[in-house]
């Protein structure tokens, strides 16, 4: 399957071009080029191309090698599916995809039993467009095929995805509405974690409070940046850490995990454009403690 994409300016290089539209890296793009899956209008297509301005770009899907993970048949709640997409609401405590510590019985293998077309994708990580935190529970889109899988990073890189979840943190966020702008990286001191770091990369997370606890802020967070554990940093970064994290805050009494949960997802459809919006519910888990939460403040404030 091919997709032809137009340049917007004049001079831009094919893989930088490619790499922004597509949502695959640089070196992803070159390996394509350098295979002979992308066209222009001009002789000899390499990376390093100067676009002109209105030319086409054509890429060529490469024929899939099938996928050496195995289809295991572990529950899942189907939202939406169709021949192009499916949108998962996924459990806290299921692994989007195979990593160390989790090689098997994730969001992945699940996919693989229910749509087996997904083991000739040509990735490690079969549908999978963009990822939740292991105790994140919440909305998730997948591709179905390659095609689907390129146009939805494009758009996720793009920032035409909706994406919003309901946060509960520690404290009192002011202002009610704002944007955290505060670039991300590695942790120096221990690798394992992100950070808010001079010099790193862009990070940006819209937000606004929907209620206010005892002690406690419920909040609609939009990242508009898709950094890893961006939410928790950001608003760790500003003092109020999401309760119930214990890697950026502390355990807490009434969440055994961390209260973030994916409740919005909108975004394109990648064969029609269509625009396509889904919403979810708080778990029970979540539900309950913080009716429980809410409880205690309310006998605190006629004390």
């Amino acid at each position: 399957m091919s997709t032809v994409y137009r340049a917007e300016e004049e001079g831009e290089r094919l893989d930088i071009f490619l790499a922004r539209r597509t949502g695959l890296s640089r070196s992803q793009v070159q390996k394509l080029v350098s295979g002979g899956y992308v066209e222009t209008g001009q002789r000899g297509a390499r990376p390093s191309l100067r676009l002109r301005r209105g030319e086409g770009v054509k890429v060529t899907v490469p024929p899939p090698t099938p996928s050496t993970l195995l289809p295991e048949a572990i529950p899942l709640k189907i939202v939406y599916e169709d021949g192009e997409i499916v949108v998962v609401d996924k459990p806290a405590g299921l692994c989007v995809h195979p990593a160390p510590g989790h090689l098997s019985g994730t969001l992945v293998n699940a996919l693989l039993f229910l749509y087996p077309e997904l083991s000739l994708m040509a990735s490690p990580r079969p549908g999978i467009v963009h990822r939740l935190d292991l105790d994140t529970s919440g909305l998730i889109m997948i591709a179905r095929h390659e095609s689907a899988r390129l146009f939805l990073s494009g758009e996720l890189k793009a920032r035409r995805v909706d994406k919003r979840y309901l946060v509960l943190v520690r404290g009192r966020v002011v202002p009610e509405e704002g944007v955290i702008d505060a670039p991300m990286g590695r942790n120096p001191g221990n690798r394992k974690k992100m950070a808010v770091v001079p010099g790193g990369r862009e990070a940006r997370t819209r937000y606004r409070v929907l209620r206010r606890l005892e002690g406690f802020s419920l909040v609609e967070a939009a990242p508009e940046t898709g950094r890893t554990h961006q939410i928790r940093v950001h608003f760790s970064h500003l003092g109020h850490p999401v309760v119930g994290d214990r890697l950026y805050g502390v355990k807490s009494p009434l969440f055994e995990r961390q209260f973030l949960h994916a409740c919005c997802l909108r975004f394109r459809h990648p064969r029609d454009g269509r625009w396509l919006e889904f919403t979810s519910p708080l778990p029970p888990d979540l539900e309950e403690g913080l009716r429980a939460l809410t409880d205690s403040c309310d006998v605190l404030a006629r004390r």
